[in-house]
């Protein structure tokens, strides 16, 4: 399986896929804590990915989204964004709307 093949993976067979440094319980990072701590926060069940974990995944997630940071937040497939947009969309309460009309909360 290729590291593409493996994200794929990941983000089709888990609703909210959060691919982070370190996991949620013990992040390796303001922003991944910062964003663990929103969807913790919102009560939303998800997947935390530790990209520390593997540099061929850790990279890999960047090529896969076209998207130069981690955190990035997927939901159900979606790519959402990284800390700034996951925060600036919680702030605004899009967050929690969009996580409602997918029936996830």
């Amino acid at each position: 399986m290729t590291i593409k093949e493996k994200i794929k993976n990941l983000i089709d067979t888990n609703e909210v896929c959060l691919f982070m440094k370190g996991t949620p319980e013990n992040p390796q990072c303001g922003f991944s804590m910062a964003t663990s701590n929103i969807l913790k926060h919102l009560n939303v069940a998800f997947k935390g990915i530790n990209v520390l974990e593997d540099d061929n995944l850790r990279q890999g997630i960047k090529d896969f989204s076209d998207w130069p940071t981690i955190p990035q937040l997927y939901i159900k497939k979606e790519f959402i964004g990284g800390s700034d947009i996951v925060k600036e969309m919680f702030e605004k309460g899009e967050l929690k709307s969009l996580l409602q009309e997918k029936k996830l909360i």
